[in-house]
């Protein structure tokens, strides 16, 4: 079992297949949310994949991290999962603590910025993330913006 972190061209065919399938089956199919999940942000240049791979080589937690002005005016962490098999067992804190090293290693002195879903807003306060914007629908799925300061 390993933590990764890689660009799009890095990723191989089966590990692509397995994090858009973990996506699809979490944001689209489990929050029954009709979107484009294919955004065209995974594959630019400064955006990086993490996840966390079982013995067996399922895919069992993910985040995409993205450069700054792809998605926020800062770099971003987003798509944040955890498979539902694999929930409550601290692969969302241990995903996010990696996210968030990346980030302040990549662009030191930089803030980070996340579009969390609502419910999850005592986890991300948990990783030092605070409210920026008041409660927004999204999909139809309250969301608030929130930053990390460095």
């Amino acid at each position: 079992m390993a933590w990764h972190i890689a660009k799009f061209e890095h990723l191989s065919v089966q590990t692509l297949y397995q994090i858009l399938k973990l996506r699809v089956d979490v944001f689209v199919v489990e929050q029954a949310c009709a979107y484009p999940e294919l955004d065209g942000k995974d594959c630019l240049d400064d955006s990086r994949h993490v996840w966390f791979q079982s013995e067996v080589g399922d895919i069992l937690a993910y985040a995409r991290i993205l450069p700054a002005g792809a998605s926020y005016l800062h770099p971003a962490i987003g798509r944040v999962i955890v498979a539902s098999a694999s929930r409550g067992k601290g692969l969302a804190q241990e995903l996010m603590q990696l996210a968030v090293a990346y980030c302040q290693q990549t662009w030191p002195g930089k803030p980070v910025d996340i579009g969390a879903q609502h419910h999850l807003l005592a986890f991300y306060q948990g990783v030092g993330f605070e409210a920026i914007s008041e409660v927004y629908l999204e999909d139809g799925i309250p969301h608030i913006d929130m930053r990390l300061q460095p």
